[in-house]
Parts: structure tokens; C-alpha cells; sequence
């Protein structure tokens, strides 16, 4: 069986592939060829394994297999697969994001996080608001969602829910050790920059943030999660 670890990036992934593998002692691979974040990191901190075989063979196993994805879903996603859906307020995902994929020149983030908002990919990671709403619709009970919010402050009991949900054969250790975010620092601190909510209100430009709000697949995503516009229509800060 497959278990989709799902989201966009930077919205919490990599916590709760650690939450997990302290938890459970179960570890994560990725349906990318190379898992850069474990390269990084480290594998026994991430709790990356190999695929021990192909998606489709995986998924036909009696064993659970927790496989982590930034894609949309896409055809290598089955209707009947179970996900975490992992999801994270847009503009802080973007920003976590383009801060990243821009730290050897600072200069360069607004650019990076202009054409992360602007891109328009029907496969791969796409756009924030189309990866969401390709996981979350229709919705359905074996695709659960799990908000960054509740995984950064009660990550135990946040994980043990969609557990049971997904995976419930899965038992739980009971007194395990879930690093703080202070500790993950320790081991990276330009990964592992700030774990916070609403980041975009001192990191995000206005010119930005109208951009972000233009594009109809955040506003519909945003409006989904109850991130949205208020009902005079003006956007939420």
C-alpha cells in the first residue's frame, strides 16, 4: 500500500517525514530519483529509505510505504492511494520557498518568488494554488488533510490523527523524542529558517502579494482552506 506524503514546497514535508519516522519508525522515500532534502539534511535525520521497488509495485504490497511528492497529483497517483495532504497558507509556502531556492544570492528572491507565483506547469509542482486543489478535489476520506499549523504545534497528536485515519495497523512509540524546532536549527538553520504562521506579512512585497491574489487557482485554494477573502472581498493580511 502507498501512503502519499503530499504537499507543496515548503509547507512542513520534511517535519513530518521526521515526525513519522520518530513515531512510528517508519521511513520515507520520494518519488524523485534523488531525495535532495535527505541529501542535505541527512537520511537518519529526514528518515529517507530507497524505493524498495516501482509505485505501481509498491503500491500492490501488503507492507504500508510512505512515499513523499511536491507534485500535483498526477497519473502515478492512483484515485484509491491514500495522502497526507499537507497544506500551508500560500504566500508563506511561496515565500519559504523563494527565500531557498535564492539563499546563495539574497538579490534574487523577489524574482525567484515572482516566477514561483507566476509559474503555470501542468505537471510537476505547478502553481501553489493548482498543486492544492489537485489534492484536495474532489475530496475524498482517504486523502486527509493536515494543516501546517496543527503539525508545527501539536505535532504528535496531529500525525497519530491521519494515522489512524490512513495507516491504522501503525502503532505509535510512546515516549518518543520529536526534536523541537530549536533543535532542527541546530542542524540547519538556513533549512529550517523560521517555523512560523503568516511569515508573508513581513517577508511578502505588496506588488507580490496583489500578484499572488491575481492568480484564480490561489484564490480558489485559499478561499478552500479558509485562508481566503473576507466577504466584502478584500484579502485577508
Amino acid at each position: 500500500m502507498i501512503v502519499w506524503v503530499s504537499s507543496f514546497p515548503r509547507s512542513g514535508n520534511t517535519f513530518l517525514r521526521i515526525v513519522l519516522n520518530r513515531l512510528y519508525g517508519v521511513r520515507t522515500s520520494v518519488v524523485y530519483d534523488v531525495d535532495g532534502v535527505a541529501e542535505r539534511l541527512g537520511s537518519d535525520l529526514v528518515g529517507f529509505t530507497e524505493r524498495p521497488a516501482a509505485i505501481q509495485a509498491m503500491r500492490d504490497s501488503t507492507e504500508v510505504h510512505f512515499v513523499k511528492t511536491h507534485r500535483q497529483r498526477d497519473d502515478q497517483v492512483d484515485e484509491a492511494d491514500k495522502a497526507f495532504c499537507l497544506v500551508r497558507d500560500g504566500r508563506d509556502a511561496l515565500v519559504s520557498w523563494a527565500r531557498l531556492a535564492s539563499e546563495a544570492d539574497a538579490a534574487r528572491f523577489e524574482s525567484v518568488l515572482h516566477a514561483m507565483i507566476t509559474r503555470r506547469d501542468e505537471v510537476g509542482t505547478g502553481s501553489w494554488g493548482r498543486n492544492v486543489l489537485s489534492w484536495l478535489l474532489p475530496p475524498a476520506p482517504h486523502r486527509v488533510v493536515l494543516r501546517y499549523e496543527e503539525l508545527a504545534q501539536k505535532p504528535r497528536a496531529a500525525v497519530e490523527r491521519v494515522v489512524q485515519t490512513l495507516a491504522h495497523e501503525l502503532r505509535p512509540v510512546a515516549d518518543v523524542q520529536i526534536p523541537s524546532f530549536t533543535e532542527l536549527q541546530q542542524a540547519d538553520d538556513r533549512f529550517f529558517r523560521r517555523g512560523l504562521t503568516n511569515t508573508h506579512r513581513d517577508e511578502l512585497p505588496d506588488g507580490l502579494h496583489q500578484l499572488f491574489w491575481a492568480q484564480p487557482d490561489n484564490v480558489a485554494a485559499m478561499q478552500l482552506l479558509g485562508y481566503g477573502t473576507r466577504a466584502d472581498g478584500s484579502q485577508r493580511t
